[in-house]
């Protein structure tokens, strides 16, 4: 046939469902993700403190154990409360940051480093979707970590306990899950942001524990020396330990927060400050992703 007679011919066959095609990302990257052995040994590591959290709760409804143990009152030990579930979430969470510092920074800058973005939206795949389908690995991977534990270590001291135990600490459940959404939301985007806009992965995954750990620095040293709480603004674990203590207690504070994400008693700020400061986090890094994740890149 004469190469002037072959036309071009739009593709006619059936095409794939949406959550079909933005389920392809995530499926290839845990393939890559489950050849690492270092990210496997991590995330089984992660999983070692709930356990932990497990026996102690089996133990202290296990009056054979606490025999062999010799121990006559573990209750006054180790009291199964708001305290239990937030050091928890507070512990994991950060392991949930290492998660995020090692598997986020890869997900985006190879993509705009090889030119490949251009890629996936000449297909039927929006950049909604191409976002949404890299989150998803975050965000499955740190709910792993957060609240799918935290709930099911609530359930098995409800099923230890009783039914009214659940019902009458029912808040501290929808603290884990909210709580825990609320970081990984958090996470998630940050770490996408960064690894558009930072395209060396050891450099981006290192500005996550900057924004973590040295925001905190500055606002307790902006406390220092201007002798006011407002610094604690700058503080993201701050931010997130006020909003969790809210979820857990309501009103009613009796402890100020999580492990690394502390909200001490006597400084705090209005809590509708905490929200706008996360929001303000979470629009700014949709507007890095919405001016990075691009069909075409216009060289000046």
């Amino acid at each position: 046939m004469a190469v002037y007679k072959k036309v071009y011919r739009p593709y006619e066959g059936r095409l794939t469902g949406p959550l079909a095609r933005l389920l392809v990302i995530p499926r290839y990257a845990f393939e890559d993700l489950h050849r690492s052995k270092f990210l496997n040994t991590f995330f089984i590591a992660t999983l070692i403190y709930p356990l932990i959290c497990a026996l102690i709760i089996y133990v202290q409804h296990n009056a054979s154990a606490l025999q062999l143990l010799n121990v006559q009152n573990a209750r006054g030990l180790i009291s199964i409360n708001v305290t239990f579930f937030l050091s928890l979430l507070g512990w994991q969470s950060v392991m949930a940051l290492f998660m995020a510092a090692f598997v986020g920074p890869g997900q985006v800058s190879p993509d705009l480093a090889n030119n490949g973005l251009s890629l996936y939206l000449a297909r039927p795949f929006s950049r909604v979707e191409y976002v949404l389908g890299k989150m998803s690995i975050l965000v499955v991977l740190m709910s792993l970590m957060t609240w799918i534990p935290g709930l099911l270590l609530f359930l098995l001291q409800g099923y230890l306990e009783g039914w009214s135990w659940m019902t009458d600490n029912a808040r501290i459940a929808s603290g884990i899950f909210f709580g825990s959404w609320v970081w990984i939301l958090l996470l998630s985007l940050l770490a996408l942001a960064l690894s558009a806009w930072v395209k060396w992965k050891p450099a981006a995954g290192a500005l996550m524990f900057v924004l973590f750990f040295v925001t905190s620095a500055f606002g307790a040293t902006i406390n220092a020396v201007e002798r006011t709480h407002w610094g604690n603004l700058a503080s993201i674990s701050y931010l997130v330990g006020s909003i969790w203590v809210q979820l857990f207690e309501g009103a009613n504070k009796t402890t100020n927060g999580a492990v690394f994400f502390r909200s001490p008693i006597g400084e705090e700020v209005p809590l509708w400050y905490c929200w706008a400061g996360l929001t303000a986090i979470v629009l700014a890094c949709l507007y890095m992703l919405a001016r990075k994740i691009r069909g075409a890149e216009v060289v000046r």
